[in-house]
Formats: C-alpha cells, sequence, structure tokens
C-alpha cells in the first residue's frame, strides 16, 4: 500500500500559456520490467493498463495532421506494447523523430534480444535511465542486478553505433537523485558520467539529461511514508527560478495517457489533471484543435520543473 497524497494546489505558481505544438509524448502502457523507487508512474511488472489499438492508430493521424517533428514515447517500458514496433516504424515513414525512453535492462527480457538492433535500423533515439555511474547506488534506486544489466545494454547500444560520434544514433542518458534532493548542475555531472563510463566500461554517450524526483506517486508516497513531502516541496519552491518558465516542456509539448486522453504534460497525467476546458480532451480532438495559446494547468508540483536549473524531458533548461 501507498501513502496517500496530500491534494496539491496552484498555490502562486505562475499563470502560463502553450506556444506552437511540437512535440506528441505518449505513454502507450503503464506495464514495466522494474519497480524504481522514484518512478511518478507507479510502473511495474503487475500494471495491465495498455493501449488499445484504435488508440494506436490515431497517432501518425495527430503527427501528420499537426505536423509535428517528434513522438516521444514513454511507458512503463514502452518497448513492451506489441504495437511499439509498428508505431515507431509508421513515425519513421513520416519522417518524423521518434525518441525512446528505454530503461536499458528491457534489451535483455525474452522477446527483446533483437531491440536494439531494430531502435538502430529506425534511427530511434534513445534516452536510458542510469541514475548513477556507481553500481551500488544504481542498484539501491532500480533493484538488485539492474546496474550490471544497464552496463552491458549501454555496450550493446555502443556497439551498434548510438553515442558514437559520426553515426547519427543519439543516446542520451537520464539522472535522478535518490532521495529529496535537487540534482547537481547537469554540464559537471555530465563531464563525471561521461569520464566514469569510458574509463571502466568503454561507453560513450551524447548527452546526460539531470532531471528533479517529482512529488507525486511512488516517490511522492515514500517522502509521506519519511515525513519528507512538506520538506521537499519547500526545497522546490524556495529553489523556484523564473527564467526557466520560458522553456518547460509543456510549452510545446502535450502528454497522452494509455486511453488517449491529452494533458499538458506527464505529471499532470499522473495527477489526473487534463487539459484545461470543458470535457476531456482526447487524442482524437487533435485532428482538428490547435492547442497553440491555451493556458497550462499548473499546481504545486510545477516548482519541481522550474527549481534551480530547471528539469524537463531534456533535462536542465
Amino acid at each position: 500500500m501507498h501513502a496517500t497524497l496530500p491534494l496539491l494546489q496552484a498555490t502562486g505558481f505562475p499563470a502560463i500559456q502553450r506556444k506552437q505544438l511540437d512535440t506528441l509524448q505518449v505513454n502507450i502502457g503503464y506495464r514495466c520490467n522494474q519497480t524504481c523507487v522514484h518512478c511518478h508512474v507507479n510502473a511495474g511488472p503487475y500494471r495491465t493498463e495498455m493501449m488499445d489499438d484504435e488508440t494506436m492508430a490515431l497517432i501518425p493521424q495527430v503527427l501528420a495532421r499537426q505536423g509535428l517533428g517528434t513522438l516521444d514515447l514513454t511507458g512503463g517500458a514502452p518497448e513492451l506494447h506489441e504495437g511499439f514496433r509498428e508505431l515507431v516504424m509508421a513515425a519513421h515513414t513520416l519522417d518524423v523523430k521518434v525518441i525512446d525512453r528505454c530503461n536499458l535492462t528491457i534489451l535483455f527480457e525474452p522477446g527483446q534480444e533483437d531491440l536494439a538492433g531494430f531502435l538502430a535500423a529506425q534511427q530511434v533515439e534513445v534516452v536510458a535511465s542510469l541514475p548513477c555511474y556507481s553500481a551500488s547506488n544504481v542498484d539501491k534506486q532500480r533493484g538488485n542486478g539492474v546496474f550490471d544489466k544497464s552496463i552491458a545494454a549501454l555496450q550493446q547500444l555502443n556497439a551498434l553505433g548510438y553515442g558514437v560520434e559520426g553515426s547519427g544514433l543519439v543516446l542520451n542518458l537520464v539522472y535522478n537523485p535518490i532521495g529529496p534532493v535537487l540534482p547537481p548542475p547537469q554540464a559537471g555531472l555530465e563531464a563525471a558520467y561521461k569520464r566514469e563510463l569510458a574509463e571502466h566500461f568503454g561507453i560513450v554517450f551524447n548527452q546526460l539529461y539531470t532531471l528533479a524526483n517529482m512529488p507525486i506517486q511512488r516517490f511522492g508516497s515514500t517522502l509521506i511514508s519519511k515525513g519528507q513531502f512538506n520538506d521537499y516541496l519547500r526545497l522546490l519552491k524556495e529553489n523556484y527560478a523564473a527564467g526557466n518558465l520560458d522553456n518547460v516542456m509543456c510549452r510545446n509539448l502535450v502528454s497522452v495517457d494509455w486511453q488517449g486522453y491529452l494533458y499538458d504534460c506527464d505529471f499532470n497525467q499522473q495527477l489526473g489533471l487534463p487539459l484545461p476546458g470543458t470535457g476531456r480532451p482526447h487524442l482524437r480532438d487533435l485532428l482538428d484543435d490547435d492547442l497553440a495559446g491555451r493556458p497550462i494547468r499548473v499546481a504545486d508540483h510545477c516548482y519541481g520543473c522550474t527549481a534551480g536549473q530547471g528539469s524537463s524531458c531534456g533535462g536542465a533548461l
């Protein structure tokens, strides 16, 4: 059982509006082969929520109708959806950049033996979670043995050209703090990651994204159980930086849940806060609607994207 989270209010967070939509971020299912402490989706092997075929078929239509440049696939482990590869190929045919938010260990799941080769063939950008270059820290956050599998997966991706200069195959890593603290400066940590991973494992990658943990779902429940929720929220608010507002992901991205409903971001999705307006906007509405200029629904968790260096799907702002 998870602790009950307090209601997050929009206390003092400034009003912001959408820019032109560029990225469709789709959560195609909550099933995952891992159960990470920091997961704001509360994903795991026991989750059964997966996008149906009818909703999946809308995604390429929306990409084409809206003229979008990026399809950002997430989960759970998005690769576990049986329609994942067909969707990737459809987007590739439309010349849309596809991002796969990959937990790395998925490459070793039964039936996924050729996954890395498929991603390379489709020129998918891999954004891989690796919360530290230390085995003990990674296993503490993500489970025993995860670090070794993650290293092996990165080496497999490198062998295909991922992260190698001039290959055109982009491999970015994601860092999340282990506890209720802000991530360190991105540039310095990226340099340390590149040095340590190259020296000890021969691994190369393009960029490191540093992301603040969001006080929602599994991580939020952990904070509540340890009596740290209010202190962490206070930390986020005290480190608010107005300069980050212009570049947060919700300005040009829309988040789609496994049922096709629309949200300003993945975090609002997990809190059940749909796009402002009447009813519950759905993916099919994007076949006709333009979201530019619409208000964005904000609440206290939004301070997680604007604290310190700022934190969005692309790391520090």
